[in-house]
């Protein structure tokens, strides 16, 4: 596996090839960023993994500085999956000056459910996107569902763009007791990554009462938020959303089977937890 940072010997790199699948990471690599770089596989070659912790993503009070970064280790389990090139820019070869030209989402995608609680996430997110795609080229490129919004959101950039890229989407990974695998992880305690699973089997129930033909959706987010609380969670969404726009339905969507997902966000002592079922 070839290291590269510069974004010019990168591009030597793959001139010439015109199926490059290519996964956007920034490090700390779990099994599901694994389970990534295998459907990577299936859909091209090279493959191409990139690890940068992206500075534009993250608000003021986040964590940037602590963000988990073990290179060396992901360095190993990437050339175990047969990745081609770890594309691993620094600050300096990404951004060699002020990234003042920014991709801003629409406000019905960009400032709802994450983009209201983390503003300015998404534009970092779709920038950096937009960037990296710029230096790889990829003709594929492969994004996880356990990020939701920002899935569509990366699907809907690239089409409104005619990027030649299409985006695969991956099935959440999962430990065997439910918890999407996250970086964030790691920051639980002991006792917080017990508890941590009831933030999927709320979502169970929130999708279970929907198939079962429950129409009040409101009622459904705030009943399930109110359990979370109870349990010591500080709950900053959890919300029943059509796939198509992530916009909320009707009563009458759910009766005509529209497909949902059901979103959530919550804090599980300093540790913010995300993740989704689709319904």
């Amino acid at each position: 596996m070839k290291i590269i940072s510069s974004i010019e010997e990168l591009r030597d790199q793959l001139r010439g090839q015109l199926r490059t699948v290519f996964v956007p990471t920034m490090g700390n690599l779990h099994e599901g960023h694994l389970s990534l770089m295998r459907l990577a596989r299936k859909h091209g070659d090279p493959i191409v993994a990139s690890i940068f912790v992206n500075r534009l993503q993250f608000g003021p009070n986040e964590d940037f500085d602590k963000y988990p970064r073990t290179f060396q280790a992901d360095v190993e389990k990437l050339e175990k999956e047969g990745v081609y090139v770890l594309f691993a820019p620094t600050e300096k070869d990404l951004y060699p000056e002020p990234q003042e030209f920014r991709v801003n989402p629409p406000d019905g995608i960009g400032n709802i459910l994450e983009g209201e609680f983390r503003p300015g996430f998404f534009t970092g997110v779709t920038t950096v996107v937009l960037k990296l795609f710029a230096c790889v080229q990829p003709r594929v490129a492969v994004f996880g569902k356990k990020d939701y919004q920002q899935l569509m959101i990366v699907r809907n950039m690239s089409k409104q763009f005619a990027l030649p890229t299409e985006i695969i989407a991956a099935e959440t990974w999962r430990a065997d007791d439910g918890l999407a695998l996250s970086s964030r992880n790691m920051y639980l305690s002991e006792a917080e990554r017990a508890e941590a699973p009831a933030l999927f089997r709320t979502l169970n129930e929130v999708a279970n009462e929907v198939r079962g033909g429950h129409l009040d959706v409101f009622a459904l987010e705030h009943e399930a938020m109110d359990r979370l609380s109870k349990r010591g969670w500080k709950p900053d969404y959890i919300s029943i959303r059509k796939r198509v726009d992530l916009q909320p339905p009707a009563a009458g969507d759910i009766a005509q089977s529209e497909p949902l997902v059901v979103v959530a966000a919550a804090k599980l002592g300093g540790t913010r937890l995300i993740d989704n079922l689709e319904i």
